[in-house]
């Protein structure tokens, strides 16, 4: 028994944390994806303003390893390695970098899409959709500030990230509306009496059984 007891399997939490359309109201739900979203805007926004290690304070440094190799080889040459007051330390390791880039302005641009579409049609929509927007151009201008010069031919790279977001929720409401107006072609067909194959089974309740009695 006891054994029995030990390795008995316990109840999952997760069901009763995941969405409920039957249990969870809509305003509930959108609050809580406004505050989530939010939340994700305004960590990446600061991500994007600050990045991680923080800016160069001078405009170069020595690179003792780099000294120490020249010295060695007898040769001469600089041994500084030259940067920007104010650019990202972080940009010294230039892969790791972009992708941080890259991932961040897709993480700020999909809250951002998310905060746009939860507060469509609501009051001050017009004002929300101004700020969201003029907050994006205020990152823009952070983050090609932080940057390094040579960074400027991958700009057009975070663009895309910035506007992917926007593409696939477009590119999915425009299949979905042929998908809806393909449905709507179809059971219009059924109702005639036009098609009366299986496919008029998609169509469920919208179609009448009996369409000649119905019109009789």
């Amino acid at each position: 028994m006891a054994n029995c007891f030990l390795f008995s399997k316990s109840k999952s939490w997760i069901p009763d944390f995941q969405y409920n359309p039957n249990k969870d109201e809509a305003d509930t739900v959108r609050n809580t994806l406004l505050v989530v979203a939010t939340l994700i805007a305004a960590v990446t926004f600061q991500a994007g303003v600050n990045p991680p290690g923080g800016v160069w304070q001078d405009y170069n440094r020595e690179n003792a390893a780099l000294c120490a190799q020249k010295s060695a080889e007898g040769l001469h040459s600089s041994c500084f390695k030259s940067h920007d007051a104010g650019t990202a330390i972080y940009a010294s390791q230039e892969p790791d970098f972009y992708v941080f880039l890259v991932f961040n302005t897709v993480a700020l641009s999909t809250s951002v899409l998310v905060i746009i579409s939860l507060t469509y049609k609501f009051p001050f929509h017009l004002e929300v959709l101004i700020a969201t927007a003029s907050m994006l151009a205020t990152y823009a201008s952070a983050i090609f500030a932080v940057t390094p010069a040579n960074y400027s031919y991958q700009f057009r790279f975070i663009l895309i990230a910035a506007a992917l977001p926007f593409v696939l929720r477009a590119l999915i409401y425009l299949v979905k509306h042929k998908a809806n107006k393909k449905q709507e072609n179809l059971c219009g067909k059924c109702r005639s009496g036009i098609s009366e194959d299986n496919s008029c089974r998609k169509c469920g309740s919208k179609i009448s059984e009996n369409p000649v009695a119905d019109k009789a």
